[in-house]
């Protein structure tokens, strides 16, 4: 049973919530039933507006091809949304990949809507809208982390290393090819937080090594790796018919994942080595 929740510093920051634990009363493994009861509400809470870190996780999170992928809602006659639960428990599963347990500090779920300052991770899509630890959702969920008997690593979770020199030479060329009745990927992604196709300068016609490293990073945040269909960088682009996301403000360049480009990249997620298509 836990008694009281404390936070570790190291120097001003706080690194992870812990327990306090009745000697000679185990843990428990992760539980689905306080997930569905007091997590799952979190993801569907209003955010104020719209926008980055405003709109409710769902809103993105059951559209987007992310790792943390939810099923779509379903609408009660009186408006009200809900998921039955079956859907809870697949997204249980998917929720459950995401988090450390009995170590909130290393939890991707729960470091990624946090600021940095207070421990969050540098980088997440949607925004930050958990100002500190303290903040009483970013609670639960550590809470709910916390009670769970921690797990030891399985080497086969491992996930695969993108490799980088096949998206320089390979992967970079599908920015600059163009589709007919479509516009090239730098023509959006040359700017901004997206820009993972950079303006390449007028004297060349290609990025060299460090501008490469650059696009490569910024990639990397829209790819799962081991995980296509969780994958922003190959969901976004293609067709809402064949599970991409559900909106792409580009055009949908795969009509389907047959396509031997999507299949090619897919095999680059998955950290096989597929033969570089010519442009």
């Amino acid at each position: 049973m836990i008694r009281n929740v404390n936070k570790l510093f190291c120097g001003t920051l706080v690194l992870f919530v812990c327990s306090t634990v009745d000697n000679g009363t185990a843990q428990e493994p992760l539980s689905f039933e306080r997930y569905r009861e007091v997590v799952e509400p979190i993801f569907l809470a209003p955010r104020g507006g719209y926008g980055p870190g405003r709109a409710p996780c769902v809103t993105c999170h059951a559209e987007q091809g992310t790792p943390l992928r939810l099923q779509a809602l379903n609408e009660n006659p009186d408006g009200t949304v809900f998921w039955s639960e079956e859907q809870s428990r697949q997204n249980f599963q998917i929720v459950s990949r995401l988090v450390t347990p009995g170590n909130p500090a290393r939890s991707r779920l729960l470091r990624k809507a946090l600021a940095v300052s207070a421990g969050g991770a540098p980088f997440h899509i949607g925004g930050k809208f958990f100002e500190s630890q303290t903040d009483p959702e970013w609670r639960t969920m550590a809470e709910w982390v916390q009670a769970a008997d921690p797990v030891d690593p399985n080497p086969n979770d491992i996930p695969p290393r993108l490799d980088f020199q096949f998206f320089q030479e390979c992967v970079q060329r599908i920015f600059l090819d163009k589709r007919p009745g479509d516009v090239e990927c730098v023509h959006c992604h040359d700017s901004g937080s997206r820009n993972f196709a950079r303006r390449i300068p007028e004297d060349r016609d290609f990025w060299n090594q460090e501008e490469s490293r650059g696009n490569f990073a910024i990639a990397r945040r829209y790819i799962e790796p081991g995980h296509p269909m969780l994958s922003r960088f190959l969901t976004h682009p293609l067709s809402s018919e064949d599970g991409g996301d559900g909106f792409h403000g580009g055009p949908r360049r795969w009509a389907s994942r047959d396509d031997p480009e999507w299949q090619m990249l897919a095999a680059w997620v998955r950290g096989e080595e597929p033969e570089c298509l010519s442009y």
